[in-house]
């Protein structure tokens, strides 16, 4: 059997890593500046996190959700501290298209509606109502274009309105800061009158952090930034540091009831030991302090690098825009530097690095990046 070709791949293995880099199978070390698509959070292989899955799997690998699992609120709790949002409830599940479905559909249970307002470049996954979010046609199957959507340019609230005014939307989703669409950021403003807006139009607001949250913005959210509070928060890649796992924070607004959401493998005990062991490590290296100087350095010195049009994003989520494609220059990052980096559009290099990135890496990175331009 093959496997179905999806993905274009570099003709590299990677089969070790060690906090900010890895090692292919031939040896080479590589500095990886995009943690696996914004995944590993806590750096690879840190022992605490080994530790903990390994303690966990010697003593049960999975028990279904139909029996009590103590480690959820276990998770829950520390979450709750962590992120400043103790009174919301948490529902876990495997990926970051899976929480924003249920996000989705919680919003419609709660009001009956059924449009969504989304936004230009965004991305909220692959799956069904997920991917119909998407401001991307290519990936939208037939099959997925049911859901009434708009999508709207960001920092217009005039156009939110008006669309919200016509009183059959059920929620608005947006991007804490989008990833895919290029390290495009809302203003704070923009997401204040959101704020307001969703309130005064019983619209509920989901705000998808699943690639700027767990502290990659300098703050646990990005939408903290702007003092908000959304109705419902999605989280996923590095929730667990690359253990499969996603999560939904819902606001005390909605009431539960029995078969309204329902996963088999989420919040199991191997995924629940991942997270709490991040949060731990997050709180215990202060790795939200080290995001913001190691990221505010790394600003200040791509700005000094010849070539760049524009620098954007907040922490260690950064997005070099170039006047002409980067593919060359990612390629030739890779092969030549060895330093992993993501891309985003045609001339976006996307740094996503783990937030343990120390002073000394992000100046080895400045480094090799400097050469080439």
């Amino acid at each position: 059997m093959n496997l179905f070709d999806v993905y274009p791949l570099f003709n590299i293995e990677i089969v070790k890593g060690k906090g900010c880099k890895v090692w292919d199978k031939e040896g080479n070390e590589y500095l990886d500046l995009y943690g696996g698509h914004a995944v590993i959070s806590v750096g690879h292989s840190h022992p605490v996190y080994v530790k903990a899955i390994t303690e966990q799997v010697n003593r049960l690998g999975f028990y279904s959700n139909s029996v009590i699992n103590s480690l959820q609120q276990t998770l829950a709790d520390k979450l709750g501290k962590a992120s400043g949002y103790d009174d919301y409830a948490l529902f876990l599940i495997n990926t970051g298209a899976e929480a924003n479905e249920n996000a989705l559909k919680l919003a419609s249970f709660h009001n009956g509606r059924k449009r969504v307002i989304a936004f230009k470049k965004s991305f909220h996954g692959r799956t069904s109502a997920a991917v119909r979010v998407t401001d991307n046609p290519a990936i939208i199957a037939p099959v997925n274009e049911g859901l009434p959507v708009t999508y709207l340019p960001f920092n217009d609230a005039a156009l939110v309105e008006a669309e919200l005014r016509k009183g059959d939307v059920s929620s608005v989703i947006i991007e804490g800061i989008q990833g895919v669409g290029g390290i495009r950021m809302p203003s704070d403003e923009f997401m204040q009158s959101l704020r307001g807006l969703c309130t005064q139009y019983d619209v509920c607001l989901i705000v998808d952090e699943i690639q700027s949250g767990y502290g990659r913005s300098g703050k646990f959210f990005a939408h903290q930034y702007a003092g908000i509070r959304p109705d419902m928060i999605t989280v996923a890649k590095g929730i667990a540091n690359g253990f499969p796992m996603a999560a939904l924070l819902i606001s005390p607004l909605f009431k539960p009831a029995y078969g309204m959401l329902g996963t088999t493998f989420g919040g199991n005990h191997l995924a629940c030991a991942a997270a709490t062991a991040v949060l731990d490590i997050m709180e215990e290296e202060k790795l939200i302090d080290n995001v913001n100087r190691v990221g505010s350095f790394l600003m200040e010195e791509l700005r000094r690098l010849p070539g760049i049009k524009e620098l954007r994003g907040r922490g260690l989520m950064i997005g070099i825009e170039f006047e002409e494609p980067v593919k060359e220059i990612r390629r030739r990052l890779l092969f030549e530097e060895k330093v992993f980096t993501g891309v985003a559009g045609t001339s976006t290099i996307r740094l996503l690095p783990p937030l343990c990135l120390s002073m000394e890496e992000a100046t080895d990175f400045l480094n090799r990046f400097g050469k080439l331009l």
